[in-house]
């Protein structure tokens, strides 16, 4: 009896545990049920400048580093890598969405931020991949972070980081513009 009650008490502190880390993850992207769809247009290829008062921040998916951009099938059903939709969520909010090596970017008031990322896909392991990082915005200022997709053994992992401005710039520069909408 004692061994019973003590698995369940595992079982519901894990429980907990991944809420917990639910909840903390929903709080800095957005909620976990909003989808978008995406396209890239390759006929306009946006750079603003900030405006009085913000900050420009662009979030771009770099592939280039992905050694296995073709994806590998170990019974999880992963496809392509260039087709991993990535959404992008801001203090808690969905901003867009990006797919393959593309950008998206948004106006930022000065302060900390905390950005997201986040596979979307119908596979739930997938689902889980996150990467966060934070900010602290000035007026004036462009942010370049860079988003990356990075195959294991078994599954993919994220990575978001702030990067320089030349690296930022090259990355736009080379990349497509996303264009997004959220799923009705």
């Amino acid at each position: 009896m004692k061994i019973a009650f003590v698995l369940i008490l595992l079982t519901a502190s894990a429980f907990a545990q991944d809420q917990a880390a639910v909840a903390t993850a929903e709080a800095v992207c957005g909620p976990s049920k909003v989808k978008f769809d995406v396209k890239q247009d390759t006929t306009q290829h946006p750079t603003p400048q900030p405006e009085t008062g913000k900050a420009v921040v662009y979030v771009v998916e770099d592939l280039g580093q992905c050694p296995d951009r073709v994806g590998h099938s170990k019974g999880l059903g992963l496809t392509d890598v260039d087709q991993a939709l990535i959404k992008v969520g801001v203090d808690g909010a969905w901003v867009g969405a990006i797919q393959g090596s593309s950008y998206l970017f948004f106006a930022a008031d000065p302060g900390e931020h905390h950005v997201c990322i986040n596979w979307q896909s119908r596979l739930e392991i997938r689902s889980r991949a996150f990467a966060m990082a934070n900010f602290t915005a000035e007026e004036g200022k462009v942010y370049y972070l860079r988003a990356r997709v990075f195959p294991g053994r078994d599954d993919y992992s994220f990575d978001l980081d702030l990067v320089n401005s030349d690296q930022g710039k090259f990355l736009v520069a080379s990349s497509a513009f996303s264009v997004s909408h959220p799923k009705k």
